[in-house]
Order: C-alpha cells, then sequence, then structure tokens
C-alpha cells in the first residue's frame, strides 16, 4: 500500500468513525428536551450528512486498496494480522451493505434490523481495523529495527 493511500485510508475512516459515533450518541443516546421534535441535538442532522458524505469515500479507497493491499495480503502476507484483516474484510460488506439499506427501508422491521446490523457490523469492523493498523505498526517497527541492525552490521563488517 503506498503512503498516500494509507493516508486517504486512515482520514476517511477516521471521519466516517467520528460522525457515525457522533450520529449515534446525538440519536441514540441523547434525550430530546422537546418530546415532540424530531431530532434530540441540534447537530444530529449535521452528523448525519457528514457520515453520508463521507461513506463513499471510504469504499472508494477500500475499492483500490483491494488490488494493491488486501488481494495480495490474503495470498501471503503476516498471519499475526490475517485475522484482524479478514474480520475487516468480511463485516465491511455488512456494515456498507446494511447502512444503504438504512436510506431505502421505511417498514419498521427491516429498519430495526438494517439499524442493529449496521450498528453491530460497523463496531466489529471499527474493533478490527484498529487491531489490524496496531499491529502493522509493530510489525513495520519490528521489521525497520532489523533492518536498521542488518545495516550496522554491514557498516561494521566493512570496517
Amino acid at each position: 500500500m503506498s503512503r498516500w493511500e494509507s493516508w486517504i485510508l486512515h482520514l476517511s475512516m477516521m471521519l466516517v468513525t467520528v460522525s457515525g459515533v457522533a450520529y449515534f450518541w446525538a440519536k441514540y443516546l441523547v434525550k430530546a428536551s422537546d418530546p415532540f421534535s424530531v431530532i434530540n441535538h441540534p447537530l444530529q442532522p449535521f452528523f448525519l450528512k457528514l457520515h453520508l458524505i463521507s461513506a463513499p469515500f471510504l469504499l472508494f479507497i477500500v475499492g483500490i486498496l483491494f488490488s494493491s493491499h488486501i488481494a495480495k495480503k490474503l495470498s501471503g502476507g503476516t498471519p499475526s494480522n490475517k485475522r484482524s484483516g479478514i474480520v475487516s474484510l468480511v463485516t465491511f460488506p455488512l456494515m456498507v451493505f446494511s447502512g444503504y439499506l438504512l436510506q431505502i427501508f421505511s417498514d419498521p422491521l427491516f429498519l430495526q434490523i438494517s439499524v442493529l446490523t449496521h450498528i453491530a457490523s460497523s463496531a466489529l469492523f471499527i474493533v478490527a481495523y484498529s487491531i489490524h493498523l496496531a499491529i502493522s505498526i509493530v510489525l513495520w517497527r519490528r521489521i525497520e529495527k532489523e533492518e536498521l541492525a542488518a545495516r550496522s552490521r554491514m557498516q561494521l563488517e566493512r570496517v
């Protein structure tokens, strides 16, 4: 994965996560002061719009990364980081599909199923992605440290 792909992925992931968590907080955890209000917090519509605008960017970058990162790592890659990547890969389509279904369902039962699926798959995806990122950083630093040690040994051997 190139540096720009990594930055766009992390930025879009952060924007979608923060806007989604903020919307969840405003919609489900804040109690409206007016019992007849359709929104619980004045920023609730903003959080939803931000979430709906930023989510396609995340979908786009994951699509780009499928060939440059995901497909390559599925066939090879580090076993210690593969599990979190697979969980992310499985929960991502559930999260996306249920998010789109939220926009089209009007039946209360289907809407409730979509909401629960979206919240659960999103939470699992965020946890798996975070674990995947943390393990990647640890592995990257370990490789960097080993390369630095190898270069130092080579320099000592030359002297």
